[in-house]
């Protein structure tokens, strides 16, 4: 009987592992509005019902089917650390001046998608340290490329190969 019992409870746990498998969540991420606020919010990769879920205030504010997915867009933005700065010089002027010197980086990722015949753009700011995992998320649960915009595909060392929008130069004949 506790053989029995056992091999259930594995049975069981192995399931439902596979079932956590298929989600995908990073609640690192803060959602920006049309005005530039940030809320607190959820990305979640729902591979069961193929649909990608972001979540704000444990209220889904969005579900979007894979099949409604446009593109994926991932950016970086840098700036000054000036406010962060003058409210550190208060205390240190030498600090304070440093701080300001910094700079901050912010990832960013877009959403494009079609919802009733209407293009829709999501935009989600992205942990420093959950970036990488959520790009490569995209890629394995939607099967999408995600698109490297401005600056961010500038850090990539440059490849000596040529690419497939490269165009290689074929040797001029000589006379």
């Amino acid at each position: 009987m506790k053989k029995l019992v056992a091999v259930i409870a594995t049975f069981t746990l192995l399931m439902s592992s596979f079932g956590a498998a298929q989600d995908a969540a990073f609640n690192s991420c803060k959602l920006a509005d049309a005005k530039g606020k940030q809320s607190d919010a959820t990305l979640i990769f729902r591979d069961g019902s193929k649909n990608i879920v972001i979540r704000v205030a444990d209220r889904d504010l969005a579900v979007i089917p894979y099949d409604n997915l446009d593109k994926f867009s991932y950016e970086y933005t840098k700036h000054h650390r000036v406010t962060q700065g003058a409210i550190v010089m208060v205390a240190s002027l030498g600090a304070g001046a440093i701080v300001m010197l910094t700079q901050s980086k912010s990832h960013w990722l877009y959403i494009d998608y079609r919802e009733q015949n209407a293009t829709r753009t999501l935009v989600l700011r992205m942990d420093k340290n959950d970036y990488k995992k959520i790009i490569d998320a995209v890629k394995t649960h939607t099967g999408k490329d995600v698109e490297i915009l401005g600056n961010a595909g500038k850090d990539k060392p440059k490849s000596t190969a040529p690419t497939d929008t490269q165009t290689v130069a074929a040797p001029s004949p000589a006379n």
